[in-house]
């Protein structure tokens, strides 16, 4: 008997789609020689490469070890100069690959904490005025209490994202003894 797939409601699905179509659209953005950046780092980044590198530069020494040995003139003696080159030619691209892949990378986790900071902040909102409309509701109310909740009051106003944003790097350009930066909000 096959497992039955989940149903997910429909707010999560959408959200679902949402991050789906934000990949899918960076993944368009690509250009065909972004691409094969990202599928050459991705090779880098396996286990075979490191294992085709050593046995390449195994075979390397090896055979101009043998070759000096048996009175054959190498074609790259020791220090291997030539092999050095060639690593180091390979290191400089291999970092370009890398940091070429990153930057994209990059792009993509800032679109996805823009997604989330708004959505936090969104959150945050509607929070607000859930507590809001609570409070309306118990002063509304002929059969509940009312009675005066301070922090019920100061949670139904929806913090302002500049303002925390400014308490945020005030708090942190205050060092405290010995040369600490305090970074807590209070």
């Amino acid at each position: 008997m096959a497992a039955e797939t989940p149903i997910l409601p429909a707010h999560i699905e959408d959200t679902i789609r949402a991050i789906a179509k934000l990949h899918a659209d960076h993944r368009e953005e690509a250009g065909t020689l972004q691409r094969v950046v990202e599928r050459l780092t991705a090779w880098i980044g396996r286990p075979r490469f490191i294992a085709a590198m050593t046995t390449i530069i195994a075979l390397w020494i090896g055979c101009n070890l043998i070759a000096l040995s048996s009175g054959s003139k190498p074609w790259d003696a020791p220090p291997f100069n030539w092999l050095q080159g060639g690593l180091g030619l390979l290191a400089l691209y291999v970092t370009v690959l890398i940091l070429t892949t990153q930057r994209r990378d990059d792009q993509l986790a800032s679109h996805r904490e823009q997604l989330t900071l708004e959505l936090a902040i969104l959150g945050e909102q509607k929070s607000a005025k859930i507590i809001s409309l609570l409070e309306e509701l118990r002063r509304d109310h002929p059969h509940l209490t009312n009675r005066v909740d301070d922090e019920a009051a100061a949670m139904a106003v929806a913090a302002d994202p500049q303002a925390v944003l400014d308490a945020i790097k005030e708090s942190a350009a205050t060092p405290l003894a010995g040369g600490e930066i305090d970074l807590v909000v209070a």
